[in-house]
């Protein structure tokens, strides 16, 4: 359960439509779009900006940028999401925790292991950047413009992956059922999935 109280789709049209659009895509109503209840504009704003960076890259390497950003900041519910995309996009179970893990079996070249470990940085202190990383990537063929996307993808999702936990938005419950025990423990650094509510002695679910 979050930290404040998400309210229900009635509060707003926007939150309506928010809500109604998160059902039809997941099936279910995520918390990450109940934590954004309040304020469904700058959940719309955070899609348009996410487009924009995801545009210039590919959907490997942004995810794995992302991956990297999500470990550092200990964000379970942004390493699940992610790490579940690269498994849709191929990535073994033991592949993708070789990857987590970065190790030398991960299924990932020096230049993605680079990119990742610059991902990190940004992550966990911006100010510790010198031209020496920057220098590093384009040694692996990046161009300032590939840099300066890598970068964005890192530091937006500081912006998610923080909003989520301060606001204490536990990752779905869907990734108990979707996910394997491994892949899932690997994949939560920091909150715990969210667990379904146990029956209540009438039959419902108790709160």
């Amino acid at each position: 359960m979050a930290f404040i109280h998400t309210p229900n789709a009635s509060v707003s049209e926007k939150t309506t439509s928010m809500y109604a659009s998160a059902e039809a895509n997941y099936g279910y109503l995520p918390n990450m779009y109940r934590a954004f209840g309040h304020r469904p504009e700058v959940m719309e704003s955070w899609a348009a900006l996410l487009s924009s960076i995801r545009g210039h890259m590919s959907l490997r390497r942004y995810e794995l940028v992302t991956l990297a950003a999500a470990k550092e900041l200990k964000s379970s519910y942004c390493m699940l999401a992610h790490g579940s995309v690269l498994l849709r996009e191929g990535f073994t179970s033991d592949g993708l925790t070789a990857v987590v893990n970065e190790t030398e079996k991960a299924p990932i070249d020096a230049g993605e292991r680079a990119v990742m470990a610059f991902a990190a940085k940004v992550a966990r202190d911006a100010t510790s950047v010198t031209q020496q990383d920057i220098d590093g990537l384009k040694k692996y063929g990046l161009s300032d413009a590939e840099v300066f996307d890598v970068t964005a993808a890192a530091a937006a999702r500081c912006f998610f992956s923080k909003m989520l936990d301060a606001l204490g938005a536990a990752p779905d419950h869907a990734y108990i059922e979707r996910l394997e025990p491994n892949v899932r423990k690997t994949l939560s650094v920091g909150r715990e999935v969210e667990r379904p509510l146990a029956p209540s002695p009438s039959g419902g679910r108790s709160q």
